[in-house]
């Protein structure tokens, strides 16, 4: 059943956007060291995901934003939660406490990368979303987490999903069985970029789905039911429901990622820009200049690392 989330970060009628460009890099994969700070967040706070830990106030170097609660991790590999707690899934477990070097915040279920490449789950386990496969026991460089499904991506660029298949969000097709760079769930699809630049997506939000022609995309993100991609020519493409385009020209971004109904990019100098959305979710002061890294959630809400 459709009802709630995420990532698709990060999908019906296309919208192309002129002048964004990002360096390329894997989803949700350990962060530059040099990128620590603090936790922002901004919009809903139903659940307290606004209420940022106070040991996210400084040393952070990654975040990830889910349906109404959110993930950090420390530079010291610590995974930090808050908010939304109904499944367990802000309740860190331990062996998410240490050697953690990526993190993605699902609906109700949050999942881990341990430096070893083991992927730590724990949260709502309805769907079998946080009963990792033997596969995914090593050798995995990064996750996203979908509403009631998991995905990991191996060092080799095969991509492994488990939990719910109900519209086929979990079965992999062949030609994401290597060569993957980057890859994102959100509520009922996978999404995935390849190293050649391509885009393929299968569930909910099927390869039918994706823009004809889109190409040369160096990031991707995805969320609810809408997805962006960012391609190396300096435009956005985005999908399915909240892809409308920004406001004005946009020209020179880092980096893009979708929330619930909204988007974010990362401009030079760290400025924030974003779209769509509740008008109640307005951009706080704090992310006009010198964030490192951003993320959109539900509720909605987003978060920043400054």
């Amino acid at each position: 059943m459709l009802n709630v989330r995420k990532r698709p970060a990060r999908l019906v009628a296309a919208a192309v956007f002129a002048g964004m460009v990002v360096s390329p890099g894997v989803a949700n994969a350990a962060p530059d060291a040099a990128a620590v700070g603090r936790v922002i967040a901004w919009g809903g706070n139903t659940n307290g995901e606004l209420n940022v830990p106070a040991e996210a106030q400084s040393g952070v170097i990654a975040i990830s934003a889910g349906n109404g609660y959110g993930l950090a991790l420390t530079s010291g590999g610590k995974v930090l939660g808050w908010g939304a707690n109904d499944r367990g899934q802000a309740t860190v477990p331990a062996a998410a406490q240490s050697g953690i070097v990526a993190i993605s915040a699902g609906s109700t279920h949050s999942l881990a990368v341990t430096s070893a490449g083991k992927v730590v789950a724990w949260g709502d386990n309805s769907s079998g979303q946080s009963t990792v496969p033997a596969s995914a026991q090593s050798g995995i460089v990064a996750v996203a987490a979908g509403e009631t499904h998991s995905v990991a991506l191996t060092s080799t660029g095969e991509v492994l999903a488990w939990g719910s298949n109900e519209y086929g969000e979990s079965t992999v097709p062949s030609e994401a069985r290597s060569g993957v760079a980057g890859i994102a769930a959100n509520m009922a699809s996978t999404v995935v970029r390849t190293a050649a630049g391509n885009v393929l997506s299968w569930g909910f939000l099927a390869q039918g789905d994706v823009p004809p022609g889109l190409a040369d995309v160096i990031d991707i993100d995805a969320e609810f039911v809408h997805a962006v991609a960012l391609r190396r020519d300096g435009t956005i493409t985005a999908w399915g429901d909240s892809s409308g385009p920004p406001p004005g020209t946009v020209d020179g971004a880092l980096d893009v990622a979708a929330g619930y109904s909204n988007n974010l990019a990362l401009m030079p100098g760290g400025r924030v820009l974003a779209w769509g959305g509740d008008p109640a979710e307005q951009l706080p002061a704090e992310v006009s200049s010198g964030v490192t890294a951003i993320d959109g959630g539900r509720w909605p809400f987003s978060l920043a690392l400054k």
